[in-house]
């Protein structure tokens, strides 16, 4: 017996075991569709979003947020140097 034949066998053995089984079962069991697994798929969106500017930051406005964060950290370092007295 060759390897096709063994297969061939195998093959018809599990179409009779599925027909026992949708007999057993009953058919509204076997003619029931399977859930496929994994996350549904996304719906397409009809309304697109504008898209968004990218927001630039002068540099003017650069300047001066680099100068308040200087002036942050020099009033951290004096009350820092004065509790530690």
């Amino acid at each position: 017996m060759g390897v096709s034949e063994i297969l061939a066998s195998i093959d018809r053995e599990i179409a009779v075991l599925q027909r026992a089984r949708a007999l057993l079962g009953g058919r509204a069991a076997a003619a029931a569709p399977k859930k496929a697994a994994g996350r549904p798929k996304k719906v397409a969106v009809a309304v697109a979003k504008p898209a968004k500017k990218k927001r630039r930051l002068s540099p003017e406005g650069r300047r001066r947020i680099a100068e308040a964060v200087k002036r942050r950290w020099a009033a951290q370092k004096k009350a820092a140097g004065a509790s530690s007295k």
